[in-house]
């Protein structure tokens, strides 16, 4: 992988934001969105009634013209577009919901999925419910083909920009995403996936009249999005498949967990808690961790013994191997 290449992709992409900034007054990620639709557009800037200006579009087009995406590898283009919205999502000042899911954290998700899935499964049907800007999705997707595993991915976002920069990070990267622009929790118009991945998002989810039809709907007052997200992936995963999801590390510590462990139970098995490295977080509060669920049916079975384990600091790469070892172990054992 050539970080000079990675280097050369964000740079290009910040100087044609900044050229796009100033004329249209937007948003850095605003930009983006509309910098990485010009390139995907024949490399054409987009012009609206004389903006931007005759000059800047000569200057994009410029720009545009030395960026090779071609020659470069999917995951240099990831890493590339994730600098840019590393540094839109502090520029922006981004709510927490939309913040954008760290590397380390979608290593782990592929190294999970290439745990549990079968050895014989060479094509698997990915799904991301709450995509956001689509790069924990890219990163497993980008994950499973150096497995030589293909994959068909599926994402869901209700933010329109959002889904639009999915949509930019998606394509330019040559993966095989379909996304859609709705809320995830009403009916999807998806076939049953092989493994369902998101990085949920965490409070209440507003619509109470809609939430009353799940299982996990909080009694009085707002529901819980993060619960409904939950249940709501389980109906859309096939029998046996697996649901990975990135949660607040109390989420079992509420008044309504009673609700979610009944419904996780008749519908799934409870395979594994791992908790994140405290370190990535600043306050306990904000503190995540990854539930492992599979759905009933087709084999699948309790696992004996449920995979609770501390994810070491990413950092100490032996702590790292042992702790793979353990999940190595605890698969051959359990699942």
């Amino acid at each position: 992988m050539s970080q000079k290449e990675i280097e050369q992709l964000f740079n290009q992409l910040d100087t044609s934001v900044q050229l796009l900034q100033k004329e249209l007054d937007v948003s850095y990620l605003e930009a983006l969105s509309e910098t990485g639709e010009n390139i995907l557009a024949n490399k054409q800037p987009h012009q609206i009634d004389g903006l931007p200006s005759d000059e800047t579009v000569g200057k994009l087009t410029q720009l545009y013209q030395d960026i090779k995406l071609d020659s470069m590898e999917p995951e240099e283009i990831r890493k590339a577009i994730q600098l840019a919205l590393l540094k839109g999502s502090k520029m922006d000042v981004l709510q927490p919901n939309h913040q954008m899911t760290p590397d380390a954290i979608g290593f782990i998700f592929n190294y999970l999925i290439e745990k549990l899935i079968s050895e014989k499964d060479k094509t698997i049907r990915l799904l991301d419910p709450a995509v956001g800007m689509g790069n924990l999705l890219s990163t497993v997707y980008n994950g499973l083909l150096s497995k030589s595993i293909s994959v068909e991915a599926e994402g869901i976002d209700n933010d329109d920009l959002l889904i639009t920069l999915a949509s930019v990070n998606t394509v330019m990267q040559r993966q095989s995403v379909t996304l859609t622009h709705q809320d995830a929790i009403q009916d999807l118009l998806i076939d049953p996936v092989d493994v369902i991945v998101s990085d949920l998002p965490v409070g209440y989810y507003p619509l109470d009249e809609k939430a009353s039809k799940f299982k996990t709907a909080a009694k009085n007052g707002h529901s819980y999005a993060h619960h409904l997200f939950i249940e709501q992936s389980l109906y859309y995963l096939k029998n046996g498949g697996f649901g990975i999801f990135l949660v607040p590390a109390q989420l079992f510590e509420t008044d309504e967990t009673p609700a979610l462990l009944k419904m996780i139970q008749e519908e799934a098995f409870l395979q594994g808690m791992l908790n994140l490295p405290n370190e990535l977080f600043k306050t306990k509060n904000s503190r995540k961790s990854i539930l492992l669920i599979q759905k009933k049916g087709d084999n699948a079975k309790q696992a004996k013994q449920v995979l609770l384990a501390q994810i070491p600091d990413f950092k100490n790469q032996k702590a790292m191997l042992q702790f793979m070892k353990e999940v190595d172990s605890w698969k051959k054992e359990n699942i």
